[in-house]
């Protein structure tokens, strides 16, 4: 590395420090004041209020700190109940909230201590270089550049070599104090193994019913289309042609147009058939491919949708590739009837081991999520593969953007 990116690198480090004096004075103040807000909250509905408030300056912290470490520090699930006594005994024994508590007092003292120390080390390089431009206005011994001065000699070097060497050390010491302030805030802030692993089973266990409620919602919908649909037609074809049997002898032209309508009837089956087929997985998917199936989807639709799909040739399981496919086709159905888009966008990429799935489109936007089943049985579908569902529907007029990420496996 060169020795001007390592001199901008110090001086970024040194901001961050310093910019870290807006997280530690006020962890220090409530270091101070704890005692007195826990005093006031015990035995009332007042400890959430201050946990909340400790909350809020923990997460600036955890954006900071971001930023040196190069990932994000996730926030720890906080306990939540509707009865304000189990809340306030929730918070007390939540080891979250005393990690918070206990990144106050460390970061309230090194985050004032050490700031205070890198910017003083920086001050001493032009106060060494300027030295010996006024050492003599003092008397012989002065104490400067770590050494007494009693000639020009001294008053050259000294300075000199303390300058010198105080710059090798910030060059070197800046960027380590600062990835120090951001280890301890994401030992302190980030949640432990066992958080970690107890949302992971509350993940699991959501997403296992998230599945099994898609599963019986898919199964539901599969037997309304055979007993609404394909069996209605096929009962009425049986009937037609059972009327037609009885009447050949004595009206064959009227029994020759019960045949036709029984076999118009049949045709029909077979289509509505063909469609819950569709329904369970796609026979474009294996006869195209997902790419394939995409374009179709949007060739299909009433207005211009724009396909970006760079990498076509790499195929994801069969069930991560129905999903995808269903999340458009759904995604695409709603930009249709709802939206009043002029253009819908769709984009397909793989991101390491996800592939990523974005429509957009520039209609009227205010989608709501909750509202019907469409977006929710997105989410539902989505999650029963343990990926993720993110939808911004905006009421500026900028449109909605369905954004899903699904687990590819590769």
């Amino acid at each position: 590395m060169k020795i001007r990116d390592r001199f901008a690198r110090s001086l970024r480090a040194t901001w961050y420090l310093v910019a870290g004096l807006r997280t530690a004075l006020p962890a220090l103040l409530g270091v101070c004041l704890l005692p007195l807000a826990l005093l006031l909250a015990f035995g009332v509905p007042g400890l959430p209020w201050v946990a909340g408030r400790i909350r809020v300056l923990t997460n600036i912290e955890r954006r900071r700190a971001a930023k040196v470490l190069g990932h994000p520090i996730r926030e720890p699930s906080t306990p939540l109940h509707t009865d304000p006594y189990r809340q306030y005994f929730a918070l007390m024994r939540s080891s979250s909230v005393w990690r918070d508590i206990a990144w106050m007092v460390v970061h309230g003292f090194l985050g004032l201590f050490v700031p205070v120390i890198s910017v003083e080390l920086w001050i001493g390089i032009p106060w060494d270089l300027g030295l010996p431009f006024w050492w003599w206005t003092l008397k012989p011994g002065t104490l400067g550049a770590g050494a007494q001065i009693y000639t020009w000699p001294q008053a050259i070097a000294y300075p000199l070599g303390m300058a010198v060497f105080l710059t090798v050390l910030q060059l070197w010491l800046q960027p380590l104090l600062a990835r120090f302030q951001g280890w301890y805030a994401a030992r302190l802030l980030g949640p432990t193994r066992r958080t970690e692993l107890a949302a992971r089973v509350e993940s699991l266990t959501e997403t296992r019913a998230q599945a099994l409620e898609a599963h019986g919602a898919e199964l539901r919908r599969i037997e309304r289309d055979l007993h609404d649909g394909t069996q209605a037609q096929l009962v009425s074809a049986a009937l037609r042609l059972g009327l037609a049997d009885q009447t050949f002898d004595a009206d064959p032209g009227g029994a020759r147009k019960l045949m036709l309508d029984a076999r118009g009837g049949i045709e029909d089956a077979l289509a509505e058939l063909r469609d819950v087929i569709r329904g369970i997985h796609p026979p474009i998917l294996s006869d195209r491919g997902l790419a394939g199936a995409v374009r179709s989807l949007a060739a299909g639709r009433p207005m211009p949708v724009s396909v970006e799909i760079p990498d076509p040739e790499r195929r994801c399981p069969a069930a991560v590739e129905a999903a995808a496919y269903f999340v458009i086709a759904e995604a695409l159905t709603n930009v249709s009837k709802h939206s009043g888009a002029a253009h819908a966008w769709v984009s397909l990429r793989h991101d390491g081991p996800y592939l990523t799935i974005r429509v957009q489109d520039d209609g009227r936007g205010g989608a709501d999520p909750t509202a019907g089943s469409g977006l929710a049985g997105i989410r539902r579908r989505v999650a029963a593969l343990d990926g993720v569902t993110r939808i911004g529907a905006r009421t500026d007029g900028t449109g909605t953007n369905v954004e899903v990420e699904l687990p590819c496996g590769l």
